[in-house]
């Protein structure tokens, strides 16, 4: 199976609006939020989805526990596309 890729702009699409999945990258793994209740409209505690959220997640209580249960979509480069 090949690993999905996301460069920042990729991810942008993913920003849980208009009927878009919401997807977040956390230390180089993309994650699915779509289905969690807390990111509904793609925005969690100030933190939008389609976006690298990973200092974020350093600062919350539940730190990484909260990543265990989600599905994993693929790699986030960050770079831009060549």
């Amino acid at each position: 199976m090949t690993t999905r890729i996301f460069t920042a702009e990729e991810l942008a699409k993913y920003n849980g609006q208009d009927g878009n999945p919401a997807y977040v990258a956390i230390d180089g793994t993309v994650y699915d939020v779509s289905n969690v209740r807390a990111w509904r409209n793609g925005k969690h505690h100030g933190n939008l989805a389609g976006h690298d959220v990973s200092a974020a997640i350093q600062r919350s209580l539940h730190m990484k526990r909260v990543l265990e249960d989600l599905p994993v979509v693929g790699k986030f480069t960050g770079d831009p596309e060549v």
